[in-house]
């Protein structure tokens, strides 16, 4: 039986082929869910188009600027218009300018602070408010965060403070959506070799380190992020919210 059969689900943040956010809507797609895709400018459009295609010609394919409320109506709007009701949403957002990711957090710049934020933590609340409306059934909600919210990971900088803060902001949120029925959880992912990773100063080594120092000696692969996205999404995650859940073969529960 398919875990998310009749489910309808809503996908930010596929950039390309090796995006986690494409390994989680395969496996959301595989378990029988619906899917509609959002890409962020005309630069990644092509890129989301050719991989949302493989779901068949009809696939709902939506740009949006999560900066920009206006896109965020309009997205919600063509999804309810089209489905009249949403699942699932996937939260796979997230952005720091370049130079705020070398060098020391305490340079970070007030703008770079606030882009930060906004992007990759306050876009979680608004379109988790863009798709409440529409989980008249109930539904959930997953975020991608990781360890660097939790410890100091040298680089990861103000991206750190802004996934402590895209945390924090689950936890609320699955307070306010929980009469709902209405869940929200993220998955913290240990490093994967995405496009968005290799912005960060010395990836390659922390890939390494990873493999070197966590229990399992190996680093994540995206299709078990996959499967963790779905057992989120499912009927078996149905009590389970506000809670942040590490994927990262066993890193974070080590001190040395």
């Amino acid at each position: 039986m398919s875990l998310l059969a009749g489910k309808i689900g809503i996908v930010f943040g596929v950039a390309n082929k090796r995006s986690i956010a494409w390994a989680i809507a395969q496996a959301w797609a595989k378990a029988g869910a619906t899917l509609a895709f959002t890409y962020q400018g005309e630069r990644l459009k092509e890129n989301v188009e050719e991989l949302a295609g493989t779901f068949g010609p009809d696939t709902l394919l939506m740009p949006c600027d999560v900066t920009k409320d206006a896109d965020i109506d309009k997205v919600f709007a063509d999804v309810g218009a089209k489905f009249g009701k949403l699942h699932l949403l996937l939260h796979s957002v997230a952005f720091a300018p370049k130079d705020a990711l070398e060098g020391q957090f305490v340079n970070t710049s007030r703008e770079a602070f606030r882009i930060a934020h906004d992007i990759s933590a306050y876009s979680l609340v608004a379109l988790a408010r863009g798709a409440a409306p529409l989980m008249t059934e109930g539904g959930s909600m997953v975020a991608m965060s990781y360890y660097g919210a939790e410890k100091v990971v040298p680089h990861y900088n103000v991206m750190g403070v802004a996934k402590a803060a895209l945390e924090a902001s689950t936890r609320y949120l699955a307070y306010d959506l929980g009469p709902k029925k209405i869940r929200v959880n993220c998955i913290s992912a240990g490093p994967v070799n995405t496009l968005a990773a290799r912005g960060i100063s010395g990836f390659s080594e922390m890939l390494k380190h990873y493999e070197a120092h966590s229990p399992l000696k190996r680093n994540v692969l995206p299709e078990e992020l996959g499967a963790t996205g779905t057992f989120l999404a499912s009927d078996g995650a149905a009590a389970i919210t506000g809670q942040v859940l590490y994927v990262d073969s066993g890193y974070q529960i080590m001190g040395m």
